[in-house]
């Protein structure tokens, strides 16, 4: 499909001042050098471009960079205050059981204890028990398949957050 015009909510993105193109970026993802590299980049002609930099970005990143990246994102349960893409990420943890999110808290607790960071996933569309059998399964990993996984489930992360910022109409 060709089409003659960049959708509206992408040719903003494209059209704001470097600073706020990256402040925008940096909270669809904390690690500063795929956003640095996704800022290179602009102007994007579709919204698929964007998101094939993205996912060639974070293909890139060092174990430094995810590590920042990481730190951007609270523990499954426990969304950050005030932040309403947090919040509707975790939507399946919300009505979660207080079993539940008990136990989610001591293996997010294991996890970090574990790999020096929080368990990370995409959790958009899981269940609060989805992501409790998840954070069991992946405990048991080494911690070179663990940075790997949390290199895919950030990019799926950061493509739905990059969907939401350029299909915005306002």
């Amino acid at each position: 499909m060709t089409s003659t015009s960049t959708p509206p909510g992408l040719a903003r993105f494209n059209a704001l001042e470097e600073h706020a193109a990256f402040a925008a970026l940096h909270e669809a993802c904390a690690a500063t050098a795929w956003a640095r590299r996704l800022l290179a980049a602009r102007p994007y002609a579709t919204p698929e471009d964007l998101y094939a930099t993205s996912d060639v970005a974070m293909a890139e990143l060092t174990a430094v960079d995810l590590e920042e990246a990481m730190a951007g994102h609270p523990p499954i349960g426990r969304p950050k205050p005030g932040d309403p893409a947090s919040a509707r990420e975790q939507r399946g943890m919300a009505g979660a059981s207080e079993g539940l999110k008990a136990e989610m808290l001591e293996l997010n607790l294991a996890y970090q204890e574990k790999f020096g960071h929080v368990f990370l996933i995409c959790a958009t569309g899981r269940t609060g028990e989805q992501m409790r059998d998840a954070v069991k399964e992946r405990i048991g990993n080494s911690p070179e398949q663990e940075r790997e996984i949390v290199r895919t489930e950030l990019g799926k992360i950061n493509r739905i957050r990059l969907a939401r910022l350029v299909e915005e109409d306002a």
